[in-house]
């Protein structure tokens, strides 16, 4: 089984463990290296629907704008048009 895009960048961030029913709406401010997402991306390959990797690798820079971390200290979306 393998775990959600979501729950793979949050572990790759490295986070404290928090108690979900009393901290909400956390916004998680980390960075990532491009390593980190490729291996992200090797992990979900099998789940996503792309079929490249590079497919795959939008979907996780994705997860990461959405998460609200950074990738190399830039915006997910810059990372992304440089992958076009």
């Amino acid at each position: 089984v393998v775990p959600s895009a979501s729950s793979l960048v949050i572990k790759a961030l490295k986070e404290p463990v928090r108690d979900r029913k009393k901290v909400k709406n956390i916004t998680h401010s980390g960075n990532l290296t491009l390593e980190q997402v490729y291996d992200i991306a090797r992990t979900m390959k099998e789940k996503s629907g792309a079929r490249q990797l590079s497919g795959t690798v939008k979907e996780i820079l994705g997860t990461c704008f959405s998460v609200g971390c950074t990738v190399n200290g830039e915006n997910p979306r810059a990372v992304t048009d440089q992958i076009k």
